[in-house]
């Protein structure tokens, strides 16, 4: 989800469930939260925590202006069954930092204005799982999150040693990123962090002294996601970065499964987790499944073409004999588009396909991205403006995209294409592939039914 600095602080109820509390009660769309047991209410954390009690005073004013009082018996994990206008009940706190690496800050102008939005807000993270780098919260913030026990906490931490976080975050409180975890795994706060890795930056030794000092604060600790550090062609006056070579990427995966094999002998888990990028980028075989342990930080992709690709070849398994069963009698043939990084991933899935289910065609269509510059090479970064341009005369009965290229919350790219526009454009029907293996052999067969 996309975030907008609303000011509107009011705290609007957008959305009143069916059959729950606040539906019994009468509250309304439009209505207003006051106070909980004569407590005003903040934000969504305040929401949160004072709506566990078993009997709450619940302070509402009405469209109408009337200030009505409910006396309420619940259970304690009952929801009262609200939805907010500003799901925060307050602006999203906006980040100060000047991080070296920032991705924002690379991107072209004039795409819409809530992607330049920079948020680093601790609510964000306890609601969307958002990586937050603390040094935008006060102590009394800090002290409220472990009264609150907000948990997991999702933390960008990057490296441990303070001189280089200072420099790489660009903000004088960012060296206290240790003494904070501290605290956290002193009070048994759940921890998930993440590194983005810079060549000669915070790599080579740098990262062995972070992955020891956070080793230390497991199982707080429960989880790192180490990535690479994403640059565009829009980086116009701004630090000189560099990415990783493909003997560099290699000496960071053996570096990295060294750590992993320690934390496994000695405390049960591999802790710290490579995005897929860097074995894809340095064509080293990806782990196990077992490896991931559960896919911790998939949505950090971490793990994520080692699932699709289990759960696709499992799915393939289950449905062929239905599919072959759908297209008895006709051809189809189907584009997959994919990144530049994922290209052998889907060949791979193309290949099982066409083995498994007579008359149907697949070809794959790795779009390079212009747009941002190809150095980025996943598929969540692609844009209709790429796609449109390298698959123009593309024939085929359907084209797949990745679902992963357009928001979350509604069908548009990061260039303001829909799925329809495209394929209006493209003169196809267009169907939405999504990372979950299962998924994409289900949106498989409707393209199946449809031809």
């Amino acid at each position: 989800m996309e975030i907008k600095n609303s000011y509107n602080f009011q705290n609007t109820i957008q959305t009143v469930l069916p059959d729950t509390i606040a539906s019994e009660i009468g509250l309304e769309e439009g209505d207003q939260l006051i106070s909980i047991n004569g407590q005003k209410i903040k934000d969504v954390i305040d929401y949160r925590f004072l709506i566990h009690d078993e009997q709450i005073e619940l302070e509402i004013e009405k469209k109408s202006g009337e200030a009505i009082i409910f006396d309420i018996e619940k259970d304690y994990d009952e929801d009262l069954g609200l939805d907010f206008s500003n799901p925060l009940i307050d602006h999203a706190k906006s980040c100060s930092n000047h991080c070296v690496f920032c991705f924002i800050d690379q991107l072209p102008k004039n795409l819409r204005s809530t992607l330049y939005f920079k948020d680093d807000d601790s609510r964000l993270s306890f609601l969307q799982g958002n990586f937050i780098t603390l040094t935008n919260m006060s102590q009394d913030e800090i002290n409220r999150m472990i009264q609150y026990r907000i948990s997991p906490v999702n933390v960008s931490i990057h490296t441990t040693n303070p001189n280089l976080r200072r420099r790489m975050l660009g903000h004088r409180e960012a060296g206290k990123i240790l003494d904070t975890l501290k605290r956290f795994h002193e009070v048994n706060l759940e921890i998930n962090g993440q590194i983005v890795l810079i060549p000669e930056m915070n790599d080579g030794e740098e990262l062995d002294r972070t992955m020891e000092d956070l080793y230390n604060l497991y199982p707080t600790l429960q989880s790192v996601a180490i990535v690479p550090v994403g640059l565009t062609r829009h980086r116009k006056n701004l630090f000189s970065l560099r990415e990783f070579r493909e003997n560099e990427l290699l000496k960071v995966i053996d570096q990295v499964e060294k750590m992993q094999k320690k934390c496994l002998e000695t405390i049960g888990t591999r802790l710290f987790f490579l995005s897929d990028e860097f074995y894809l980028k340095a064509k080293r075989p990806l782990p196990s499944e077992e490896a991931y342990e559960g896919y911790p930080q998939i949505e950090n992709g971490v793990g994520m073409t080692r699932s699709f690709l289990e759960e696709v070849y499992q799915g393939i398994q289950k449905h062929k004999n239905k599919l072959n069963k759908k297209i008895s009698g006709k051809k189809v043939t189907i584009a997959f588009v994919t990144s530049t990084l994922s290209k052998e991933t889907m060949l791979k899935v193309k290949a099982w396909l066409e083995s498994a289910i007579s008359n149907l065609s697949i070809e794959v269509y790795p779009v390079k991205n212009n747009f941002f510059g190809q150095s980025v090479n996943v598929s969540g970064l692609l844009t209709g403006y790429d796609v449109l341009d390298q698959l123009k005369g593309v024939q085929a009965d359907a084209i797949m995209l990745p679902r992963n290229m357009f928001r979350e919350d509604m069908l548009i790219t990061l260039d303001d294409q829909t799925d329809e526009s495209l394929s209006k454009q493209l003169k196809q029907e267009i169907y939405l592939g999504p990372w979950d293996g299962f998924k994409f052999i289900n949106e498989l067969e409707k393209v199946i039914d449809n031809e």
